[in-house]
């Protein structure tokens, strides 16, 4: 795998994420948007910080084993946010 393969995928997942919050929110509109914002936000920078981490990665690491930590973090990252958003729905 690339590095514009990982950079490609963070970008996709990120994005179907918002596309999720914006649905959430035309579906609810009786729900806090405020929320709804802030999650957006925290994916924006979930996908900022994970890209710099791609663009910037240490000399003296394993590169296989440091992207697929990288990855890791990106599922973590986006289960954590789907939690949140599945929270506003109740």
């Amino acid at each position: 795998m690339n590095l514009r393969d990982i950079k490609k995928d963070i970008e996709f997942l990120i994005g179907d994420f918002v596309e999720d919050c914006l649905l959430f929110a035309m579906l609810h509109p009786e729900k806090d948007m405020e929320q709804v914002e802030g999650l957006i936000n925290e994916a924006s920078d979930l996908a900022d910080e994970l890209v710099d981490k791609v663009n910037h990665a240490p000399k003296d690491v394993k590169k296989r084993a440091y992207y697929n930590r990288i990855g890791a973090e990106l599922l973590t990252g986006l289960d954590g946010l789907c939690e949140k958003l599945s929270a506003l729905a109740k």
